[in-house]
Order: structure tokens, then sequence, then C-alpha cells
């Protein structure tokens, strides 16, 4: 038995849940990752993991082992590309997967600049506003708003993104407009106004949005849910339905400058704060910080400071 590929195994198998994922994450038959583990078992005397037909899951003994074998795989990756890092620069296939807008907007008009700063970096870009199952799908890092639920991964914090209220003038023109938040709840008005849905990746609920004003004893604070007619898990599609008169949305200010600037998209609430959107950057326990991915990260907490400058002066 070879140790390190059963060490390897075996966290990956804790990671993804499934002997299946793991072997295809790892490029190795699934009959050859469940040999790993048995030998590793066997070695060891002591059962590592629980099988069903339906899921595997970890031990006691198996979780406790396991947290010494990612310490013991991240510290020989970490010899292995501080060794080559002496002697070349980053180079390889990154594979990250980041949300539709700000891939669109931030990330690809300023990948020429960071090709010609890492010329050897092959980047696979995801686009999708979803979960990603990260070690299934192979991803070596996922960058997402609010905060990271998933305790499997390593979550480092890159930035924030400032947010407004904004709405069409052709939705205010048709619907009035709204001068408290509290008007955009349904039953706050004889005629209620609409928002735009954003549906949150996985539980398939419209986000709500905590909004305040004042300080001390005079602040005033709501939570909008508010009624809406369509509701969308894609930023792009929220965006596209906000333009064309749907309702009220909540965005972040670098989607909506450009709109707003060619009076596409009116600001509600001037006097109203959100709190940022804290951005992050995931990755699993086991994915050493190779030199490529360590540039990554670098590069768009450059282009988050970029972005909240941009929008302070907004």
């Amino acid at each position: 038995m070879d140790r390190f590929d059963a060490l390897q195994a075996f966290a990956r198998v804790v990671e993804a849940g499934s002997f299946t994922k793991a072997a295809q994450t790892l490029h190795l038959s699934k009959t050859t990752v469940t040999q790993l583990v048995q030998q590793l078992e066997a070695r060891l005397r002591v059962k590592l993991l629980h099988r069903t037909t339906r899921r595997v899951t970890v031990t006691p003994e198996g979780a406790a082992y396991y947290e010494r074998v990612v310490r013991v795989l991240a510290d020989l990756a970490e010899a292995d590309a501080g060794l080559a890092g002496l002697t070349a620069a980053p180079r390889g296939r990154l594979r990250v997967d980041v949300p539709s807008p700000f891939a669109r907007l931030i990330l690809m008009p300023a990948l020429p600049k960071f090709h010609a700063r890492y010329p050897e970096i092959q980047i696979d870009m995801g686009v999708s506003d979803r979960i990603v199952d990260v070690i299934g799908d192979n991803v070596d890092c996922v960058l997402r708003g609010g905060e990271v639920t998933v305790p499997s991964l390593i979550a480092r914090r890159v930035g924030e993104l400032q947010l407004g209220v904004y709405a069409a003038p052709d939705y205010l023109q048709r619907a009035g407009t709204p001068t408290h938040p509290a008007e955009l709840n349904d039953g706050a008005t004889p005629t209620p106004h609409r928002i735009v849905g954003f549906l949150r990746s996985g539980s398939g609920r419209v986000a709500t949005m905590p909004m305040r004003r004042g300080r001390g004893a005079a602040e005033e604070s709501v939570e909008v849910s508010g009624r809406y007619v369509v509701a969308a898990d894609d930023g792009n599609a929220y965006l596209a339905a906000g333009l064309a008169g749907m309702g009220v949305l909540w965005l972040p200010r670098y989607m909506a400058e450009p709109h707003a600037a060619r009076g596409e998209l009116l600001p509600l609430f001037d006097d109203w704060q959100i709190d940022p959107m804290p951005m992050y950057l995931a990755y699993p326990p086991t994915r050493h910080v190779s030199a490529k991915l360590r540039m990554f990260m670098e590069w768009i907490e450059e282009l988050m400071a970029g972005v909240a400058l941009r929008s302070s002066r907004s």
C-alpha cells in the first residue's frame, strides 16, 4: 500500500462523502479508492468510515484521524510547491467558480492584465450563482458573496460589496416612488409595491434585506421581504428583470452604476443603510494553496479593493 495514496484517498472520500466522487476527482477507479481505504483501515486496525448503500460517513476515530491527515497532506504539498517555486513561475490549470455578474463586469475585463502577469496560468472559470460541489466537481476555489456555511471548506475573506436599492423609471411611473422600505412589504399599502426576488442557492427561498437608519435610540430598522411576480437565482437575470420594470431590487453598486449613469435605474432610500456583502474565496482543506491559487487570490483581493474604492466615490 502506498501510504500517500491511501491518505489522499481517505481524505477525499471524507470530503466528498462518496467513493465514486472521490475516485473521479483523483482520476482513479472506485475499486482502487475503496481498496486504498480498506488497506489503511487494516493497517490502523480502526474503522474510519461507515458505509451504506446510500452514503458514506466518517466515524469518530476517522474524524480525528482526518484532521491530522489534512495537515500532513498540506505540509507535503507545501514542500513540493516551495521547491518548485524556487525555479519556476506559477503555472498550470486553475479551476474556479465565480458569480456571473462579477465574472462579466469585473473579472473578464481584468483578465488581460492577469494573463500578462502570469502567462503560464490557465483558468477554467465556471460562472454561476449556485452552490458548487467543490470536491465533487474538482474545483480549486469558489468566489461567493455572503458567509460561507459549508464547514468542510476554508474561507478567506477577500473584500466586501456595497449595496443599494434601485428601480427602473418605468416601474416607478406605474407604481409610484416608495418613501420608506416598509412600503415594499406585502400588505403595507393598498396597492403593494413589488420586488424582484433573488432565490438563495440551495434553499430556494427568496432573500430578505435588512435595512436601517439613524443611530442609538433613534435607530430604525426594517427587514424587507416583499411581494414578487418573478424571482431568479442568477444575478444577470435578476438585474434584467429590474431593468424591465418588474420591481424594486437590491444590487451591488458595481452592477448598478452603469445603468444608473444612463438613467435606466434610479436609487431609492438614500438615507437608509444596508450592511455590505462580504466576499469569500473558499477551497477544500486538502487543496494546497499552490502558487497559482495564491496569485489568483491576491489578484481577486486587488480587484475587490478597486471595486470598493470606486463604490465609495459614487
